[in-house]
């Protein structure tokens, strides 16, 4: 039986977040659980653009700076990285506030490549996926809650497609984007391959609407943390209100048998009932994922301007 632990929280202030996140880890054994001495662990946010500082599109930085820290306090070795669809993971940190944590811990942040690894699905064997993620020892994932115009919400599952490098995401928007169904599959094979040690998601401001970043921040007041992301990401879907079949991810995981019903899941904290609102914004409409062979041709050639034209004047100044 899978624990996905939950809890209210409402603030990012560095102490009053310690003291929530500490609580929340309590029933999973805490970090020392999770972390061993010497271990390298990666810290994989959502940094999914600079664009939009303020619309809380991305993970907050105060719960990248506290996890780091409870890391080391039990011997891990923390860096941060991830695969934005545009620019680099440094500039995208930077362009959402990140620059003091990562002075202040000195904490690393690597840009992903992609190696060929073996996954179960054998439909998705090609699928290449960031060697830095793969070689870790450990792989905390760090998610934000928020709507989705594609595939209605995006968390934990989700957010470990930026473990598939660069431009690789917008060419499978393109193989696999014309079958909504099919993407999902795809997101939790790639969950799936990656098979984080710990997922903690952002939801004391979340982002709803027409996300992933052309909504608005709206405040839940929650935290919740699993060691099994499909189980986390089935359980928020119970808080929001949303019906998992609308949620390709979720839907996806529990066609494979891979997320428990919501009975088969231990809530050691509150339940899911105990934080449930009614009103949470999906998108107006949902956009297809498909992107199209111009769209992809473009997008790339978007990401490379920005990583190594525009962001260094910008994001890497001074550094």
């Amino acid at each position: 039986m899978p624990t996905v632990s939950l809890i209210r929280a409402g603030s990012y202030e560095r102490q009053i977040l310690r003291e929530s996140l500490e609580t929340l880890l309590e029933p999973l054994g805490g970090m020392a659980a999770i972390v061993k001495l010497g271990d390298r662990v990666l810290l994989k946010p959502n940094l999914l653009t600079g664009s939009r500082p303020t619309k809380e599109c991305v993970t907050r930085p105060e719960i990248v700076y506290c996890v780091a820290k409870m890391v080391r306090e039990v011997g891990g070795k923390p860096f941060m990285g991830d695969g934005p669809a545009f620019g680099s993971a440094r500039g995208v940190a930077v362009a959402n506030g990140y620059q003091p944590i990562l002075e202040e811990l000195n904490l690393p942040v690597v840009e992903f490549h992609g190696k060929r690894y073996e996954t179960v699905s054998k439909e998705f064997d090609h699928l290449l996926l960031s060697k830095e993620t793969m070689e870790a020892d450990v792989v905390i994932n760090l998610p934000k809650v928020k709507s989705h115009v594609q595939l209605t919400m995006t968390m934990g599952v989700k957010n470990l497609f930026g473990c598939v490098p660069g431009k690789m995401k917008a060419w499978w928007h393109m193989e696999a984007g014309k079958d909504a169904s099919r993407f999902g599959q795809m997101l939790v094979e790639t969950a799936r391959a990656v098979n984080p040690n710990l997922t903690i998601l952002d939801g004391i401001i979340g982002h709803e609407g027409n996300g992933p970043s052309g909504g608005e921040p709206r405040n839940l007041g929650i935290l919740g943390a699993s060691q099994d992301v499909f189980a986390l990401d089935r359980a928020i879907l119970e808080i929001l209100n949303v019906e998992p079949s609308i949620v390709p991810t979720v839907a996806a995981s529990m066609r494979l048998g891979l997320c428990p019903e919501l009975a088969d899941i231990h809530f050691p904290l509150q339940q899911p009932a105990d934080l449930q609102i009614s009103d949470w914004k999906l998108p107006a409409s949902l956009v297809p994922i498909d992107f199209g062979m111009p769209r992809v041709i473009k997008s790339t050639f978007r990401h490379l301007y920005i990583r190594f034209i525009k962001e260094p004047m910008k994001a890497y100044a001074g550094r």
